[in-house]
């Protein structure tokens, strides 16, 4: 039977507070074997519905573990899923619970705050890029594994930073591995705001606090037609699954 969720509580993804009216999300460490893990998904899922529900919250902060490995993480990841450590199908798994969190985090009806630092390997960049306000620490760096393995990075990476970039910009970007820091970061448009890593959460619920001002409706409205192409988006993320197992060899190519 699976236990009552409540706006403050510690759960296997993440744990959350309330700060007047916004919830915190802080994002727990081992972030992609979590994802695969179906219960984890399912309290993360059913947490936002129930933020989704609650009137008196205006703004969610998420806040990703400090304690991220970047690269490393990725890597470990496919070495057991490609030498079958892993149930084959955790890959699908992974895939899978990416396109339902972005999804849901673009479709959410409340403003969300994305705050980060470290190491944040392309599918986590990816993520943030799904929220409405993205800010880093001084330290931050944005790696892109991908290339290593000879695969294409998961979570709408191209979608999302060929309408921000436009699709030159994009394509070099998601051509490079080269790390990109904060400061590059910033000056492309990946990211909105930087402090240094000691400031982080606090500037991050400063910024939290300036939307939860605005007027409910107003921000639930504009959410709504920034999202207007949302259907394009879920049409994406199918058709980035099916090129990146393909890649993964894991069924037949047809092109």
């Amino acid at each position: 039977m699976r236990k009552v969720l409540s706006l403050e509580g510690n759960y296997d993804f993440f744990s959350a507070k309330m700060v007047e009216d916004i919830v915190i999300l802080n994002v727990k460490e081992n972030i992609l074997l979590q994802a695969i893990n179906l219960t984890a998904k399912y309290y993360l899922l059913e947490y936002l519905e129930l933020v989704s529900k609650t009137n008196a919250i205006k703004v969610v902060l998420i806040i990703g573990s400090p304690q991220k490995r970047g690269s490393e993480e990725y890597f470990r990841f496919y070495r057991q899923v490609m030498e079958r450590e892993l149930d084959r199908h955790a890959i699908n798994r992974l895939y899978n619970a990416v396109d339902q969190f972005i999804l849901r985090l673009v479709d959410f009806n409340k403003v969300i705050v994305h705050a980060d630092s470290g190491k944040v390997i392309s599918l986590f960049m990816n993520t943030s890029l799904a929220c409405d306000y993205r800010i880093v620490a001084d330290n931050t760096v944005f790696q892109n594994p991908c290339l290593e393995l000879e695969l294409v990075p998961k979570g709408g990476g191209a979608f999302f930073l060929s309408k921000r970039l436009g699709a030159g910009k994009a394509f070099e970007i998601l051509l490079s591995n080269k790390d990109i820091t904060a400061q590059q970061a910033l000056k492309l448009g990946i990211v909105d705001k930087v402090v240094p890593l000691a400031e982080l959460n606090e500037a991050a619920l400063k910024i939290a606090k300036d939307f939860a001002q605005k007027p409910a409706r107003s921000l639930a409205g504009i959410k709504r037609l920034l999202s207007y192409s949302v259907k394009d988006l879920e049409d994406y993320l199918e058709f980035e699954n099916q090129v990146l197992l393909r890649m993964l060899g894991r069924v037949v190519p047809s092109w």
